[in-house]
């Protein structure tokens, strides 16, 4: 695992501890040899785990729609920035470009990131760690959420357990590093000839 995406808001959130949070983060991925990838801006949390990685002399990787790039304030800092046209490649591009998910605080933007990814792994486009960094319950109501889609048989068990979570960023990684997935074939009842 070389390449970790991490989706998180362009805005930095009512409280401190959410950019604190980032720099954290930031700073274990650098400290690591492990690489950013993320959506390219330079304002928010996005820019707040760029700037602790490349501080730290990591390499980022940004991907930014060309319409957003003014917008979100492309970060021309980068190891390198992919100017795309779409969100769907954007988000494909990152997709295609990372080992592993991380989910920082963030709005609607994030969370559409994460839900895509999720099912992406839901439906085996890709078999990659996905993972919530739940920086102080940030993120409690929508575990809550999923536990009662999955309860209420609208989420396989073995779908909900590949979303990991932690509020600590060394237990989210030793746990994302540590993932093992469930066989495919034995949740569905293939049989491998």
């Amino acid at each position: 695992m070389k390449n970790i995406c991490v989706f998180c808001g362009s805005s930095f959130g009512a409280q401190e501890l959410y950019q604190d949070a980032a720099r954290k983060l930031g700073r274990y991925i650098a400290k690591n040899d492990l690489s950013l990838v993320y959506g390219g801006g330079k304002v928010g949390l996005m820019g707040t785990v760029a700037d602790e990685v490349l501080k730290l002399k990591g390499e980022v990787i940004g991907v930014i729609p060309n319409f957003l790039k003014d917008k979100e304030v492309g970060h021309m800092g980068l190891s390198q920035l992919h100017v795309v046209d779409t969100m769907h490649e954007r988000k494909q591009l990152m997709a295609q470009l990372s080992d592993a998910f991380i989910a920082l605080p963030g709005g609607l933007g994030t969370l559409e990131e994460l839900a895509e990814i999720i099912t992406w792994v839901q439906v085996e486009i890709i078999k990659k760690p996905t993972a919530i960094l739940n920086v102080n319950g940030f993120y409690n109501a929508l575990l809550s959420q999923i536990d009662f889609m999955t309860s209420e048989g609208f989420i396989k068990e073995s779908n909900r357990k590949n979303l990991i979570a932690s509020q600590n960023v060394e237990e989210l990684m030793e746990k994302i590093t540590s993932f093992k997935f469930e066989d495919y074939s034995l949740q569905r009842g293939i049989n491998q000839t």
